[in-house]
């Protein structure tokens, strides 16, 4: 029995981008639907969906049991490691053209190098040390590059959104 669902999903989701997984399983949960939701309209993963597989109990061999889970498709985009800066340099036509398909052949040779969308997923309240704020009192995240997601009266908010409304709540995580 998890007793964190939330940090159980935080955990593998940030375990799968780091071996860099098309896509994880997570239990499903109300909460983590809300999350995954808001994971995806924020543009931090691909898309999930709802699967429900039959699983024979332990107990008893004869007796199916639904388990439904959220499969989440993780986000991977591509980074190349070019110095654009230096065409304005290059005069030449001829020397202009050869390091533009200089740099079109290390696009191809770093094109399979995938970096994950999500850099970081932070827990903020824990079932032991509950976090609750203001909608004054929200902090940005990397300046408003990241996002907090909150559960407030009116559901499951990212801290944008709670700040527009004017809401506060139990800050659950952190994502960037």
């Amino acid at each position: 029995m998890i007793n964190d669902t939330i940090s159980d999903m935080l955990t593998r989701i940030r375990n799968a981008s780091i071996v860099r997984k098309k896509s994880v399983l997570i239990p499903y949960t109300k909460m983590n639907l809300k999350i995954a939701e808001i994971l995806e309209k924020e543009g931090y993963i691909l898309s999930f969906e709802i699967n429900t597989n039959k699983a024979i109990s332990i107990t008893k061999k004869t007796s199916e049991t639904n388990l439904r889970m959220l499969k989440i498709y993780l986000k991977y985009y591509k980074k190349y490691k070019t110095n654009f800066y230096k065409l304005n340099v290059i005069k030449n036509k001829k020397a202009l053209s050869d390091f533009k398909n200089l740099i079109k052949l290390l696009k191809g040779k770093q094109g399979n190098k995938k970096t994950p969308c999500i850099t970081n997923l932070k827990r903020i309240s824990k079932p032991g040390l509950r976090i609750y704020v203001n909608h004054k009192e929200l902090p940005r995240v990397l300046a408003g590059t990241g996002i907090y997601i909150l559960s407030t009266s009116k559901g499951i908010l990212t801290d944008r959104e709670a700040r527009f409304r004017g809401i506060g709540g139990e800050v659950l995580c952190s994502v960037w």
